[in-house]
């Protein structure tokens, strides 16, 4: 057997620039690594030998680095990842949030953080945190309930193994998720005679498990009984590039599409069996529609409770749910019947054993009503004196976009409004983080998507609030010459949560800067402060002026953020569902008593 001498860590690095996709690109598309004395030597070394082959990007901070690198997985539909390596203790916990973000999202992405010394000789190193009760443990395994696989390298030839067991969950359609490997600092230096076939290119291709016969027979018996089914598009039809596959399902058997926030854009918005989107932040022609569906079913959809409206959405007494999904666990939630496949095979399937079976027509007056009621909302403000809102903002951006524009966004005010209000045009025009809702994704988010796909023009939402949380890789964006616009709305706070508090009866409480207690009161000039980070920057204080921003951004050459005030209270008050949200059973407020009245209520009439 022929070997090559490496260092555990140039093994690992070697070894993953080998790995491919079915397209024949590098799996991995390149490494964030901010070093510190965990993996400087021993990783940082390896890195720089493969820089051509598995580039290295410096980022400002370990969790918006990793957001970076699960954005760019994202928007390209799972065929590529990208590799996130820190240093141990708060460099590698650092990244513990994103974890959770790609977990919830089922996105890959892979997590090396250094660790301590396997041989123990200087414990308790720099950073160690140390456990009274067990020896092994060290501040990573804080990853072991946020990641899909979790392995700890102990020795150089574990590698042998663990990492075609993470590239196994990197890829696959099911299991897919964040994966960390937490690399002991002095294992990353030992030397290793490794087979040198274990260097090989290797292909990995995307599995598409077809549905089972008995559970595809059952279900296309439900759907032939159906009259008024309706298809939930998730976002597992996009990672299965199902998009045409599902106009076609819908298109032959007449069955309408509404779409969660993952699954936007998977039909274009103008389809006359697109209803639009579902659940708390839906229109009122995809919820009606759910109401008075005698099936759902759901294709590679998670059933959040946004989508579901905590489970108050479906209506009909009786009424079948289906789960077209590649994960089991996702199939048979809340008693779905279950079609274990990948989207696109499954929907295949589906249509020829349905032949020429068609659903009951929806009116179009509901998709009409629809429109008339929320388009105006959108239109340029004719009061010169009154804070835009929202609702305009985005009407701004949407006038201004064009077929190869992708709108992202994650956190606060604008996912519920960019859900309701946003037309796509085509699938990838959409990509919003809302399974772990984020604070922080946006600005790293913007950079991984341009990453992904570079002729595309990115729009980046973000509030006030997000900014101040996650702003250091908008510098990032400027060092690499990334471009996309960012569209900042300062609404003075966190406008969303301030609207839920008075919703639940709560009095406005600190949420929005005004309503807190200062000694100095809060004016950050957001503009300065991205121009001060080297980004083309401007205020503006009317729709007006930010179309002429938006213009003007399509020039530039690299970050071009865009700041305009905005009115932190109304929202869309058009669609939407119910939302569980606990309210007191106690209270002096009479505002949470009412509330707590309509909160019962609605749960009875769910439950």
């Amino acid at each position: 057997m022929t070997t090559i001498r490496l260092t555990a860590a140039q093994a690992m690095v070697r070894y993953l620039s080998a790995q491919m996709n079915e397209e024949g690109e590098r799996f991995l598309a390149g490494c964030w690594a901010i070093f510190g004395h965990g993996n400087v030597a021993g990783l940082g070394e390896a890195l720089y030998g493969v820089r051509d082959t598995l580039p290295t990007n410096r980022g400002h901070n370990e969790q918006t680095m990793a957001h970076a690198a699960i954005a760019f997985a994202k928007q390209s539909q799972r065929k590529r990842a990208m590799m996130v390596t820190s240093s141990i203790g708060p460099g590698a916990t650092n990244m513990v949030t994103a974890a959770a973000l790609a977990h919830v999202n089922r996105l890959p992405v892979l997590l090396v953080p250094g660790d301590v010394f396997a041989h123990r000789g200087p414990d308790p190193v720099l950073q160690q945190t140390e456990d009274f009760g067990d020896g092994t443990v060290s501040a990573n395994d804080c990853f072991r309930p946020v990641t899909r696989y979790f392995d700890r390298i102990t020795r150089p030839e574990q590698l042998l193994t663990a990492l075609p067991r993470a590239m196994a969950v990197l890829t696959d359609p099911a299991a897919c998720g964040p994966v960390c490997l937490a690399f002991c600092q002095d294992v990353q230096a030992e030397a290793y005679d490794y087979p040198q076939a274990f260097f090989e290119p290797k292909t990995w291709y995307q599995r598409r498990i077809r549905p089972d016969h008995h559970e595809l027979h059952r279900v296309v018996e439900k759907i032939r009984a159906a009259k008024r089914p309706v298809i939930i598009a998730g976002g597992g039809v996009h990672y299965s590039d199902a998009c045409a596959q599902l106009q076609d399902f819908a298109e032959t058997h007449n069955i309408p599409v509404v779409e969660t926030q993952a699954g936007k854009s998977a039909l274009a918005w103008d389809h006359p069996l697109n209803l639009g989107p579902v659940g708390v932040t839906g229109a009122a022609s995809a919820n009606t529609a759910c109401g008075e569906a005698d099936l759902v079913l759901g294709v590679g959809t998670r059933f959040q409770d946004f989508t579901t409206g905590s489970w108050s959405l479906f209506k009909t007494p009786g009424r079948t749910l289906i789960s077209l999904n590649v994960n089991a666990y996702d199939a048979v939630k809340h008693g779905a019947l279950p079609l274990q496949s990948d989207a696109r095979t499954g929907l295949t399937d589906l249509a020829l054993e349905l032949a020429n079976y068609r659903a009951e027509d929806v009116s179009p007056q509901l998709k009409t009503d629809w429109f008339a009621s929320v388009d105006p909302l959108t239109d340029t403000p004719t009061d010169g004196n009154a804070l835009p809102t929202d609702m305009q903002v985005i009407g701004a951006v949407q006038r201004t976009s064009g077929p190869d524009t992708v709108v992202m966004c994650a956190a606060g005010t604008m996912p519920g409004e960019l859900h309701k209000l946003w037309k796509a045009p085509r699938p990838g025009a959409y990509h919003m983080e809302y399974g772990f809702s984020c604070m922080g994704y946006e600005i790293a988010g913007a950079i991984g998507i341009k990453m992904a796909q570079p002729d595309r023009d990115v729009v980046c939402f973000t509030g006030d609030g997000t900014y101040m949380m996650a702003n250091s890789e908008l510098a990032t964006a400027v060092m690499m010459g990334i471009k996309f616009t960012l569209v900042l709305t300062d609404n003075r706070g966190f406008g969303c949560i301030n609207r839920l508090q008075m919703g639940t009866g709560g009095a406005e409480f600190n949420n929005l800067l005004d309503h807190a207690v200062h000694e100095h009161p809060s004016n950050i000039d957001f503009a300065a402060h991205a121009a001060s980070m080297g980004a083309a920057a401007v205020h503006v204080s009317s729709i007006a002026e930010l179309e002429d921003a938006l213009a003007r951004a399509k020039d530039a050459t690299g970050p071009f953020v865009i700041v305009i005030d905005t009115d932190p209270y109304p929202s869309t008050p058009h669609g939407g569902s119910w939302w569980e949200v606990a309210v007191p059973e106690v209270s002096t407020r009479t505002e949470v008593q009412d509330a707590r009245k309509e909160y019962e209520t609605a749960r009875k009439e769910r439950d």
